[in-house]
Formats: structure tokens, C-alpha cells, sequence
């Protein structure tokens, strides 16, 4: 044999032994955020200003208010408001949903409240049956409970909700998924001194809504439990939003939002610190529904209030191109969140439940298999 072709062919061996096998788990991972029903008008275009005040917002202090989300330029009004969002997401993902560009989102349930919007967006289509609030197991399968019988996936997929029904929307005694919900302490996982604490401060600290605790109580359940033992795919959500729209109270609704921008920033500069999750992770967070529009629909949603439809999704990760605001593109459903979280992972949800939406297109730049 020619001493140049069998160098060829050993250089030839060297580089297909480096390549990863076909189909090979990429190591991605994604976690999926739930804002509840935080409307895209205050998301695109910032603090409303006629509910900025006591008489339609019930706000207490109008000039503090102002001083902190108040800006005459939208652009810069809802930077104020969510700086995470506009300052890296929108500059470095995708943002869907601004109605005033052509970017419309909605469920396709016709409910328009939380369980039949958190369970679309999570099976990926709209099931008639969903037509109720109560903690009904959820019949149908979720895109998690689906990867958590993968083998990349297996065991590390989990759930934290801040309200309580999110259990039965996963229905963990069916799914076998790792779930914490409310107040209940997290009791799957590492038990690490800040976890232990965390379950701790759920048990003294009250709950202002029954079983449901304070957005920060959740958030860092999950942290911690993401930090410990590095998940492959997760789901968040979180209430503090829909809890004070409904109270009539702007003023608290647009700290709520704040905060929960915060907290994002927060996971995403945490993960990227992480070598398991820098450059392997998608975050995704969106709504369940929307709200109504005017000085007094705002503070509800539900079939019979115009607007309680329309919806709103952002995308950061290393499979979504920088494209910013989407514009002038076709009407997006949450119906597609599910099987746009499977693709960020490389797998095909449709392949496996056919009654769900496609993927958000463009949204991942790489096709599941």
C-alpha cells in the first residue's frame, strides 16, 4: 500500500472517530417560562399610562410609579419596564407577539384562562375538555413528560409552579415527572442548606393567595434545584402578574413584571456561569392568555373579554438567530410552544403527538430529527 494513501486513510479514521455519532444527544437543554397573563401591550409598548394612577390602576403612589416605569418614548418605557428582555433578549433572540408590527400571537383555546392555556402550551394543541380552573388531571400528554422517557432526559426533567393546579396539569402520578407546586417544600433532588431554607421560608412566610407563594419563593426553589443537579429540561411558572391584575392594582402588576425580568436575568446569568449550560440552553417564556383592553377589561381575561386571546413569546438561546422583534410574519399560537421546546433539544414532538402545532418557524434554527 502507498505510504500516502494509507496516511489518507488513517487521517481519514482520526476525523470520523472525532465526530459525534449520528442522532448523538447534543447536550442542549431548555427551560420554559410562564409569565401569567402579563399582557403584550405593557410588554412591547411599557407602562400604560391611563392606568397609572389611583382612579382606573389603583395605584398609591403615582409619582413613584412614574419615576420608575414612566418614559414619553415606548422604546425606552418598556425597557424600563422589562430591561432583561430589551436590553439581551430581543438583541440577542427573538421576540413575537408586538401586534402594533404585524407579530401576533394568541391561544387557540377558547377559554382564555389559565389551565386550558397552560396545558396547550405544553401539549401543543387546545383540548375542549380543559374547560375548567379546577386540579382535574390533565388527560393529556405534556412535551416533559415526553422527554422524560428519553434516555438523555430521563429523570431530569422537572417542574416548578407557583400555583398549585400545575400539579395536576402535569399530572405527576401519570407522568412520573419531578414536581413542586405552592408552598410545598421541594423534596426531590439535592437537599442543599439554600433548599432546605427555601422550604423552610415556604412554611413561615405567609402565602398571599391560599397556597400560592410570592414569585421569588418559586423561582429560587427552582435555582437552587437547577444549580444542584443540572436538569436537562424545566418548566416555570410563575403568578404574581395575574394575581395583581385581577386586584386592580397597575402599580403592583408593573413591579411584578419587573421582578420577574429580574429573575430571568438572573437564571440566564447563572446558566451562562455554568459550563454544563453555557451556550447549551434555551430559555422560552410566554403567557397563558392575555387580558382586556380599556380602563376597566384590563384587570380580567376569559372568553367573554375582548383581547383576553393575544399573547406574546421570547426566545433566547444558540439555536435561535438574533432576529430581534419579529415583523410582518404569519400569527404564531402557543399551541407551538411545545414542540418548539422539543426542537431547541433536537427532537421532534410532532413525530410523537401529531395533534401538535409545528415548531414557531424560525424560531430554532435546527430541524428536529
Amino acid at each position: 500500500m502507498p505510504r500516502n494513501f494509507a496516511l489518507r486513510v488513517l487521517f481519514a479514521v482520526f476525523v470520523l472517530s472525532a465526530l459525534p455519532a449520528l442522532g448523538a444527544d447534543s447536550g442542549h437543554k431548555v427551560i420554559l417560562l410562564l409569565i401569567d397573563g402579563l399582557r403584550w401591550q405593557d410588554v412591547m409598548r411599557g407602562a400604560d399610562p391611563t392606568l397609572m394612577n389611583k382612579e382606573n390602576g389603583g395605584v398609591q403612589d403615582v409619582n413613584s410609579l412614574a419615576k420608575r416605569f414612566w418614559r414619553e418614548d415606548p422604546i425606552e418605557r418598556r425597557a424600563a419596564l422589562m430591561p432583561f428582555l430589551w436590553n439581551v433578549v430581543a438583541r440577542q433572540g427573538q421576540v413575537y407577539g408586538d401586534r402594533d408590527v404585524n407579530s401576533a400571537m394568541r391561544v387557540e383555546n377558547t377559554f382564555h384562562f389559565s389551565y386550558p392555556g397552560y396545558s396547550e402550551m405544553i401539549v401543543g394543541y387546545a383540548d375542549p375538555r380543559i374547560d375548567t380552573n379546577q386540579p382535574l388531571p390533565n388527560p393529556n400528554v405534556s412535551v416533559f413528560e415526553w422527554l422524560n422517557t428519553l434516555n438523555p432526559y430521563k429523570n431530569k426533567v422537572a417542574v416548578f409552579g407557583a400555583w398549585d393546579v400545575v400539579r395536576a396539569i402535569v399530572n405527576p402520578v401519570r407522568s412520573k415527572l419531578r414536581v413542586n407546586v405552592g408552598v410545598d417544600p421541594v423534596d426531590f433532588g439535592k437537599k442543599t442548606a439554600t433548599q432546605e431554607l427555601l422550604n423552610k421560608l415556604k412554611k413561615d412566610v405567609p402565602a398571599p393567595w391560599g397556597t400560592e407563594p410570592y414569585d421569588a419563593l418559586t423561582f429560587y426553589s427552582a435555582l437552587e434545584y437547577i444549580k444542584a443537579d443540572k436538569p436537562r429540561a424545566v418548566w416555570i411558572t410563575f403568578g404574581e402578574t395575574d394575581e395583581f391584575a385581577h386586584a386592580g392594582r397597575y402599580d403592583q402588576y408593573l413591579d411584578a413584571a419587573y421582578r420577574t425580568d429580574n429573575m430571568l436575568r438572573t437564571l440566564w446569568e447563572t446558566l451562562q456561569s455554568m459550563p454544563e449550560y453555557k451556550d447549551k440552553t434555551t430559555l422560552i417564556f410566554s403567557v397563558d392568555h392575555g387580558r382586556g383592553f380599556g380602563l376597566k377589561d384590563w384587570t380580567g381575561h376569559g372568553a367573554s373579554i375582548p383581547g383576553a386571546d393575544q399573547t406574546w413569546l421570547a426566545i433566547l438561546g444558540p439555536r435561535t438567530k438574533p432576529l430581534g422583534v419579529r415583523r410582518n410574519i404569519p400569527e404564531g399560537t402557543t399551541s407551538m410552544i411545545a414542540a418548539t421546546v422539543a426542537a431547541s433539544l433536537g427532537e421532534n414532538w410532532n413525530k410523537q403527538e401529531p395533534k401538535a402545532a409545528r415548531p414557531i418557524p424560525d424560531a430554532v434554527e435546527e430541524a428536529a430529527k
